[in-house]
């Protein structure tokens, strides 16, 4: 029996965002390339993309050779997990996805792996541009030895069929070509997602900039383009798209004043010095001393500033503490925002880094690696925690339209925020760094962009 391997990657940029998909089939023997598959999605999640990059790759290995046993090898732990059996299936846009793959060969002849994501650098890229096509209103199209199987197209479009039989490599890559050509108008669309082309994924690096929008001579200013945009870029034209690039300065004028969010981190808490894992799930630690004076400290420089116009929270104590402090310096009141609470991190509350590595190593790499992971004893995953933030965000953009709110809240909001207003992957959230009571600044504007300025160094507050 021929064996395939199936490489398999998806993401978003946003999640929900901008999405797409690639996958790869090799022979399992040889090593070489077959057939690769690309394809842009408009507007999804990175689960539903991945599911997408899994169905795709496995339509290719079927008309590769329907006799053919598959091996996939994917860098999301949930697809494994659940198309594996081991996890259930919850999500109603992830159930149709997954029976339809589990249709393609028949039960028992595909096997799946998780590998780290630096293992599956072929189907990321394809991923990645297709994603980029899209975003310029192109469809992906291939580039190198599987390039001359778009042949296959004009044959399945002419109502010709695609000759030889399931062994023939020749005959095999075309099919494949066409079963994947056909695939963009026949896929699933009980997710809401439109067909399109591909998929991607979706160190300190310290900013300085003032906390409030259009303030702060020399200010780091990235303007990123289209974060917020819920309408997919059409996958048959050549035509540019009409969201912007990513350009620097300042929205025009004639847009308006935008909701300015200045990101305030709280203050320390007793664990924050022994930097413990400490979010929504734990114990709910108040402000330490040390925490307090930077309050006060953030609280007289806002008021310096005289910009803040209102503030809310998150519900946690510290974030609450913290807010109160500045607030009662400024003569405003706190709201109080849910989907601006910290991560759950289950059993890890309290623990160290070192800790979660002694104590619980499979776990804790798992999370590293994909931001569908959960800690362990069911946390939050990074996945599910941007879904929340993202929605949070869009409640108060409307609430705060050309107003400047100080968002009082914790380190994964704050980041997540940054990375979806820059358009950035998942995995940036390990390469910032944020000091407690830090500040940072997001502004929407109007036309869906938005400009990030940072300030992560509160020693000038004093």
């Amino acid at each position: 029996m021929r064996e395939f391997i199936v490489e398999a990657d998806g993401g978003s940029r946003g999640n929900p965002g901008p999405a797409g998909y690639g996958a790869v089939v090799s022979d399992a023997a040889t090593g070489e390339t077959l057939a690769e598959a690309a394809e842009y999605l408009g507007v999804a999640t990175n689960n539903v993309a991945e599911y997408r990059g899994l169905l795709a790759g496995l339509r290719a290995a079927h008309a590769l050779d329907p006799s053919a046993a598959v091996h996939v090898r994917m860098d999301s732990k949930l697809v494994v997990e659940q198309m594996s059996g081991r996890w259930k299936i919850k999500h109603p846009d992830m159930k149709p996805l997954a029976a339809e793959a589990a249709r393609v060969f028949p039960p028992g002849r595909v096997t799946y792996e998780w590998i780290p994501r630096a293992s599956n650098k072929h189907a990321d890229r394809l991923a990645n541009e297709a994603m980029d096509a899209g975003g310029r209103g192109e469809r992906w199209t291939p580039s190198g030895p599987t390039a001359d199987l778009g042949a296959a197209s004009s044959a399945r479009s002419s109502g010709s069929r695609l000759p030889g039989p399931p062994g023939d490599p020749v005959a095999g890559a075309a099919r494949a070509r066409a079963a994947l050509t056909g695939a963009r108008s026949t896929a699933s669309t009980s997710s809401g997602v439109s067909s399109g082309a591909s998929t991607g994924r979706g160190g300190d690096a310290p900013g300085a900039c003032g906390p409030a929008s259009g303030e702060g001579g020399g200010a780091a200013d990235v303007r990123a383009a289209g974060n917020l945009a819920t309408t997919p870029a059409p996958a048959t034209t050549t035509t540019p798209a009409t969201t912007a690039a990513p350009s620097a300065g300042w929205a025009p004028a004639d847009l308006g004043p935008p909701a300015t969010f200045v990101l305030l981190r709280h203050g320390e808490t007793p664990l924050t010095p022994q930097k413990r894992f400490s979010g929504s799930g734990g114990s709910d630690p108040s402000l330490s001393a040390a925490g307090r004076e930077q309050a006060e400290r953030v609280a007289a420089a806002l008021a310096r500033r005289g910009t803040v116009q209102a503030v809310v929270a998150s519900p946690l104590a510290r974030t609450r503490e913290t807010a109160g402090i500045v607030a009662g310096r400024l003569g405003l009141d706190v709201g109080i925002e849910d989907g601006l609470r910290e991560t759950d991190f289950g059993a890890w509350e309290g623990l160290t880094f070192g800790e979660v590595r002694e104590r619980h190593p499979d776990d804790l790499d798992a999370w590293l690696a994909s931001p569908e992971a959960v800690p362990t004893g069911g946390g939050e995953s990074f996945a599910a925690a941007a879904t929340r933030i993202a929605a949070a965000r869009d409640k108060l953009i409307a609430a705060y339209a050309g107003r400047t709110v100080l968002l009082v809240t914790h380190v994964t909001p704050i980041k997540t925020l940054v990375r979806l207003a820059l358009g950035a992957p998942p995995e940036s959230l390990f390469r910032m760094e944020l000091s407690a009571a830090s500040l940072s600044v997001v502004a929407y504007y109007a036309d869906g962009n938005a400009s990030v300025r940072l300030l992560n160094d509160t020693s000038h507050l004093r």
